[in-house]
């Protein structure tokens, strides 16, 4: 049987490095930043030792906390980075600081638990600002605020697909505030929920409008944070 004709046997990729490393790092978005993907192929092009996913991809490993929605500003987004070495923190930050995409601005990083939970299943809730425009009637806001923090259900529906769907906002609203300003400015913080769904800012205005009965208008809407379990705990 000549060389030709011989059974074919796949070749064993290299061998991938044992990952070593968990860095957490918190970072703003401006409303205009490049995307997410920007992102992740600008940290796949450094220095950093990346440890890779299994399989035929091996996709750098890379995990974003929660999708923020396209022209939402943010102040406190969690990516986690995972390594097959140890580096001090000096060292990550650079690396990240010089191929930054447009918009992007590193905040904080920490060293976390290695062998800790997948960051996105641990994202628990969010922090949202939502700056209002024109005059705004503060007591009455505040009513309705304190009204619906009180309500035990408050039936709203929301579009999907090309219909809608009915849902219950309460279990998803955790906190409610409405400062003066000016501008006037409500702050929520919505639960992200593997079952009951996502908590969106812009849901929580137009129930706050409704039961104040009044137009809240807003200018922008910034989510602040990201809480993880043990935060909103």
């Amino acid at each position: 049987m000549s060389d030709s004709t011989a059974p074919q046997h796949p070749v064993d990729p290299a061998p991938r490095a044992d990952p070593r490393q968990r860095w957490r790092l918190v970072v703003a978005r401006a409303a205009d930043a490049a995307p997410a993907d920007d992102f992740g192929s600008a940290i796949a092009t450094t220095a950093l030792p990346l440890a890779r996913s299994a399989g035929v991809s091996a996709r750098p490993r890379i995990s974003f906390g929660a999708p923020l929605p396209v022209g939402m500003a943010a102040n406190g987004e969690l990516i986690d980075l995972v390594l097959t070495e140890r580096w001090p923190v000096w060292r990550v930050r650079a690396v990240v600081d010089d191929v930054l995409p447009p918009g992007w601005r590193l905040m904080d990083l920490d060293d976390v638990w290695l062998a800790g939970p997948p960051l996105a299943g641990r994202v628990a809730a969010a922090d949202y600002r939502i700056v209002l425009s024109g005059e705004v009637p503060l007591d009455r806001v505040r009513a309705a605020a304190t009204a619906l923090l009180a309500a035990e259900r408050l039936p709203r529906e929301r579009a999907k697909g090309s219909g809608t769907v009915a849902y219950d906002l309460r279990p998803l609203l955790l906190d409610l505030a409405v400062s003066a300003g000016p501008p006037a400015t409500v702050a929520c913080r919505t639960r992200l929920h593997p079952e009951l769904g996502s908590g969106r800012p812009e849901e929580v205005l137009l129930a706050l409008a409704a039961q104040a009965g009044v137009d809240l208008n807003p200018i922008e809407v910034i989510r602040d944070r990201l809480l993880l379990a043990d935060d909103v705990a």
